[in-house]
C-alpha cells in the first residue's frame, strides 16, 4: 500500500515513537529518557514549529506514547474513537501548507502548539487515512516471539510479519532454520 508522503512520514514517526516504550523493547529499555534521545528522534523525524527541547517537552512527548500505542491494540472500528479524541484534544484544524522542500501537505495544528500535540495530531491524521483507505490490516504487532514492537506494513502485497527495530525477521528465520536442522539430524 502506498500512502501519500506526509501520511507515511507521520505513520513512521508514530511507529518509532511507540517503539521507544520499554515494553516494546526486547531488553525492556526505554529509548526516550533524555532530551538527547528526543533530539535524536527529531533528527530522524523532523517537525516544524516551536520546540523547547527541555524536560517538560520530553515529558509531554513521552506522555503521548501510550495513547499512540493503544491504536495497535484495537481493530479499525475501535481506532475511530481514539483517533477522534486525539484530533479533538489537539484542537485539529487541518490546513494546506507548503514549506522548505515539501510540496503542499496538511498541517492540522498551529506551529506554536506544543510538540507533543503536533506529533499526536499528525499521527492521528495519518491514521484517519489508514482507516479511510480500509488498510487497517497493515497496522501490526511484530510476529517475533520475544518482541512487542509495532509497525505499519508498506509492502506491496501486505506480507510483512516483523518489525524493523530488533532484527526480528532474521532472528526468527535463524530460529526456524535451527529447528529444521535439529529435526533433520534427530
Amino acid at each position: 500500500m502506498v500512502f501519500i508522503r506526509d501520511t507515511e512520514l507521520a505513520l513512521r514517526a508514530g511507529v518509532a515513537l511507540v517503539n521507544t516504550l520499554p515494553d516494546t523493547d526486547t531488553e525492556g529499555v526505554d529509548r526516550l529518557e533524555t532530551p538527547a534521545d528526543l533530539a535524536a528522534f527529531l533528527v530522524d523525524y523532523p517537525y516544524t514549529g516551536t520546540m523547547t527541547r527541555d524536560e517538560a517537552e520530553l515529558s509531554a512527548v513521552r506522555g503521548i506514547r501510550g495513547p499512540l500505542r493503544a491504536l495497535w491494540d484495537v481493530d479499525r472500528d475501535g481506532a475511530v474513537p481514539i483517533v477522534n479524541a486525539m484530533l479533538r484534544d489537539g484542537r485539529a484544524l487541518p490546513q494546506l501548507v507548503i514549506h522548505d522542500q515539501f510540496d503542499w501537505h496538511i498541517h492540522a495544528t498551529d506551529d506554536s502548539a506544543p510538540l507533543a500535540t503536533r506529533i499526536l495530531v499528525e499521527v492521528a491524521m495519518a491514521f484517519v487515512e489508514v482507516i479511510r483507505a480500509d488498510q487497517w490490516d497493515r497496522v501490526r504487532l511484530c510476529d517475533a516471539d520475544d518482541c512487542r514492537s509495532v509497525y505499519v506494513d508498506y509492502s506491496k502485497n501486505g506480507s510483512k510479519r516483523y518489525c524493523d527495530t530488533g532484527n526480528c525477521g532474521n532472528r526468527m528465520n535463524v530460529n526456524a532454520y535451527r529447528r529444521r536442522r535439529a529435526r533433520e539430524s534427530a
